[in-house]
């Protein structure tokens, strides 16, 4: 059995990964990075644990929303994108009603 990290940006293959591995819970992390040079400022990251292993979905914006997961973005007061940390969990729990989901600032 391998350690470590596998990076998953399929939203599909996430689910499938997420219904076989039946874990207790999911993490997710909604970051903001100031120096992208292309103003897509948030991501959005679901990490799994299984067997030692971390199973991590990215997913970017593209438009109005992230591009796999379809979760809209905001715009703040100066027209930054942004998305909704009460609103990525409940469409989490909508999408995986038997797991705890935890926002990692809020675990």
């Amino acid at each position: 059995m391998e350690d470590g990290p596998v990076k998953i940006r399929n939203w599909e293959k996430y689910k499938l990964l997420v219904s076989e591995k039946n874990p207790g819970s999911i993490v997710f992390i909604l970051e903001q990075n100031g120096f992208s040079p292309n103003k897509e400022l948030t991501t959005l990251k679901i990490i799994m644990l299984h067997d030692r292993r971390y199973f991590i979905f990215f997913d970017f914006p593209k438009g109005e929303a992230l591009k796999e997961t379809k979760i809209p973005l905001h715009r703040d007061k100066r027209g930054i994108p942004n998305l909704d940390e009460y609103e990525v969990k409940a469409f989490l729990k909508k999408t995986f009603p038997n797991l705890e989901v935890y926002s990692f600032w809020t675990a």
